[in-house]
């Protein structure tokens, strides 16, 4: 019991104990990353898609919601779920990673879905440390799917449309520096860059309007930050941030300025968000427990979401648009589909990317010295 306390919050505490006495199991289970289910983000956009596919296919469901973010609260959580009756675990977060890579191989019986990670037993990259002292492994089980997205395609159109909607002085904030969101931003800034070139002009975007927050929960500071770039003259702040891209809201709303959210459509967070970057987080999570469901579930891979098979795009429908159409988006999608256009996923990419790009400036594009705090 006291394993119990230490682990999860106190609503998830309330139905374990529940589960512990029999009163009551759950098939499925997401555990959280940073962040609760309401965290409009990440988080969020995967509940909602557990929630949506268990409800319409009467599957008891639960989240557990880790006391600490460390490897081994994550697979003690883990370890609740499974107690708790789970067969199917899903897993939101690079974070993940170490606790799946064990939780797999202790669990076998039991599937489950990582979202932008695989998994693997190092701990510290640095110095190779692994959880388990053994030698850097990266075996997905047979029992394990592993769900990347292309998040420089979704931020390339992010990007893309707010230069054609007419906004020439841009900015982006991230909340770590990991993949995923290292992604975004260059995406972004390809697609922004893009933009200008076909339109002809040049616009606004350099190191110091790059900023990592270094966390992903909402902050005065991080609010502050994003006020200080409007009142600057940036008129866009695209913020792949998580949570904290409620403090950039918040900004915007201050400013009477706009932002782009991320991961999920967010426009009804706030009137200040122009579109969001979206990644379909509910699609690739319903996809892969019908799969289970139908007995094709294939383990022991990675696969990617992008344009090619609607893992990622911009909610056309609630995007609050003047100028960019449903048709220019259509176009540039199909292009992104087709390969005529090649989104660069890292820096060295951008750069060449950007090199090739005739008619506007490129020069203080932010392709490298990226501002991120002391």
């Amino acid at each position: 019991m006291k394993k119990l306390l230490l682990v999860v919050s106190a609503l998830v505490l309330t139905f374990a104990l529940a589960a512990c006495g029999g009163a009551e199991t759950y098939e499925l289970a997401m555990i959280t990353d940073k962040g609760d289910i309401d965290d409009k983000s990440f988080n969020q956009g995967t509940w909602e898609g557990i929630v949506e596919y268990a409800e319409e296919n009467d599957i008891s469901h639960e989240y557990y919601r880790p006391q600490e973010v460390s490897h081994d609260s994550y697979l003690d959580t883990i370890e609740l779920a499974v107690e708790g009756g789970a067969e199917v675990v899903v897993t939101p977060g690079f974070l993940f990673e170490t606790s799946i890579h064990a939780a797999q191989q202790e669990y076998p019986d039991v599937t489950f879905i990582i979202l932008d990670g695989s998994p693997h037993n190092v701990l510290d990259w640095g110095t190779m440390e692994t959880y388990d002292g053994e030698d850097p492994d990266f075996t997905i089980g047979e029992n394990t799917l592993s769900i990347f997205f292309n998040e420089h395609e979704s931020g390339f159109l992010a990007g893309y449309a707010a230069v054609h909607e007419g906004y020439t002085n841009l900015g982006f904030t991230g909340g770590l520096a990991v993949p995923a969101v290292v992604r975004f931003g260059v995406g972004y800034i390809a697609g922004a860059y893009y933009a200008a070139n076909e339109l002809e002009t040049d616009i606004v975007f350099g190191d110091d309007q790059y900023y990592y927050f270094g966390d992903f929960a909402p902050s005065d500071a991080f609010k502050n930050i994003a006020l200080t770039w409007y009142q600057g003259g940036t008129e866009v702040i695209f913020s792949a941030a998580g949570g904290a891209g409620q403090s950039v809201m918040a900004a915007a709303a201050d400013s009477d300025a706009v932002m782009i959210g991320v991961d999920v459509d967010q426009s009804a967070d706030s009137p200040t968000v122009l579109t969001s970057a979206m990644k379909e987080l509910g699609t690739a999570v319903q996809q892969a427990l019908d799969a289970y469901y139908s007995d094709s579930f294939e383990g022991g891979q990675s696969i990617y979401k992008g344009v090619d098979n609607d893992g990622v795009g911009l909610p056309m429908d609630t995007s609050r648009f003047d100028n960019f159409t449903l048709a220019q988006y259509n176009t540039i999608y199909d292009m992104l589909v087709d390969g005529d256009v090649v989104v660069p996923s890292d820096y060295e990419g951008l750069a060449s990317f950007l090199d090739a790009l005739s008619m506007t400036d490129t020069s203080n594009a932010p392709t490298q010295g990226v501002v991120s705090p002391e």
